[in-house]
């Protein structure tokens, strides 16, 4: 159980930011979720901490699978959090856990115990520090940001507070994370992590994914409910009102999106959870619901984003629900998790997808390209599988596990490399994909690309 001060601070990080509830999904539809998200975890995969916080939110906490689910997070950190973790991984494990009543200062399996609060901390003061230091190059951290340019003036003009321009050492989205994390938890310097998010965010040069901007308001929000520093409060004000407004402004202009599909998740959370700051306006919440349920979501990491807001809840009020209650979604009966196994096959058309990949950024460049035979309804992934089969020497690739499925780090021996910021990028033609190659489905004659980019 945690402490009662720690109690107290969760309940002084959310005064005043809680979710404004105005939009609920049908609980048919959240069931259909839910069950999605349970049948998504498998013993053979690193288990996803974001399900958890999104099984929490949604209060389907009854199934075999979730404890299952909650074990194997607690032994996972216990195993990895002082090693290979990025801090962002830390800080949705610290959310996964707090959202389970768990206290991640103490996080006991396998034997072995450890304080994710303090890993996390340390951690955030790396990113931090990278973050705060001027006159440094590069992206801020994800595919399709901008690149660092001085940020805008802001209200804070204490000395303490001067500007700054850098970037982390992974991405403004898991500096995002750590914020909220601590925040939550009133652990370490978060409010100085908010300040330099909050000028991220209102320089207009930069040009910041959704995904980063919704996570960094409700890490901001958090801060605002937290500081008494009124000049802080005032930055992060008008850093949450920029991100709202502009988020009602694209929903607006897009008919309901924003972003796309697998932004939106993220994108309602924080409108939800942010309504007094882009106050006296409103948000046409039905609108940007009926986006979302015109969408089929099976990516099980879109629904753990998309699930918490189709509750009115956000990522806000993980340290603050009650474990006591029930489990309010019934998804049917439900088994123990076990090894994912391959349907029989059927017969599908064959279709033609014309693949290339595109080096022109370092070392001998090149340009491969090749058209591969494959049955309809393939990802990319069986793609490219099939191109390295017929043609080893030029299409070989490698990959990595992520809570988005697999991503494609290295391609004819050139590897991604987040020291110089390279990544491969795939594209339709000229626009880049919104999936992942473990679930995008090309379809017949298209052309996808992978071009070795900066971000």
């Amino acid at each position: 159980m945690l402490g009662v001060a720690f109690g107290i601070g969760v309940l002084l990080a959310l005064a005043g930011g809680t979710a404004a509830r105005g939009c609920v999904a049908p609980n048919q539809l959240v069931s259909k979720m839910v069950q999605r998200l349970e049948e998504s975890v498998n013993v053979e995969e690193p288990p996803n901490p974001s399900v958890l916080l999104a099984l929490n939110l949604a209060t389907a906490t009854g199934s075999p699978t979730y404890k299952w689910l909650l074990q194997e997070i607690q032994e996972e950190a216990v195993k990895r959090a002082q090693k290979d973790m990025t801090s962002g991984e830390v800080a949705l494990y610290v959310l996964a856990l707090l959202s389970s009543c768990r206290d991640p200062r103490h996080v006991e399996a396998l034997g072995q115990t450890v304080d994710l609060l303090r890993v996390l901390q340390q951690k955030t003061d790396v990113e931090v520090a990278r973050l705060g230091t001027p006159g440094r190059e590069g992206g801020p951290g994800v595919p399709g940001e901008a690149f660092p340019s001085p940020p805008a003036r802001s209200p804070v003009s204490s000395p303490h507070f001067a500007e700054v321009e850098g970037i982390p050492k992974t991405t403004l989205y898991s500096v995002s994370l750590d914020t909220l994390g601590l925040c939550l938890t009133g652990v370490g310097n978060y409010q100085k992590a908010a300040v330099l998010l909050a000028k991220q965010v209102l320089n207009p040069k930069k040009h910041l994914s959704v995904d980063t901007r919704a996570v960094a308001a409700l890490a901001l929000a958090c801060t605002y409910n937290r500081t008494e520093q009124q000049n802080v409060q005032e930055l992060l004000r008008t850093a949450l009102s920029t991100v709202t407004k502009g988020f009602l402004n694209e929903q607006e202009k897009n008919d309901g999106m924003i972003g796309n599909i697998y932004s939106m998740g993220l994108a309602l959370q924080a409108l939800e959870a942010t309504a007094k700051f882009y106050a006296p306006q409103k948000w046409d919440c039905a609108q940007a619901f009926s986006v979302v349920y015109s969408h089929d979501y099976r990516q099980p990491m879109a629904i753990a984003q998309v699930l918490p807001a189709l509750v009115g809840r956000s990522y806000l009020e993980a340290a603050s629900l009650d474990c006591t209650t029930s489990a309010s979604v019934s998804p049917g009966p439900q088994q123990s998790p076990s090894p994912k196994l391959d349907a029989p096959g059927v017969h599908r058309a064959l279709i033609t997808v014309h693949y290339a990949i595109v080096n022109e950024l370092q070392g001998k460049h090149f340009r491969y390209a090749t058209s591969v035979r494959v049955p309809a309804g393939s990802t990319l992934l069986e793609v490219l599988q099939v191109a390295e089969k017929e043609k080893p020497n030029i299409f070989s690739f490698r990959t990595e596990y992520t809570s988005w499925g697999p991503m494609v780090v290295s391609i004819h021996g050139l590897a991604a490399n987040p020291d110089d910021r390279t990544y491969w990028q795939f594209l339709s033609g000229r626009d880049a994909l919104q999936e992942g190659v473990g679930t995008y489905k090309p379809q017949d004659g298209e052309h996808i690309h992978a071009v070795f980019s900066t971000y």
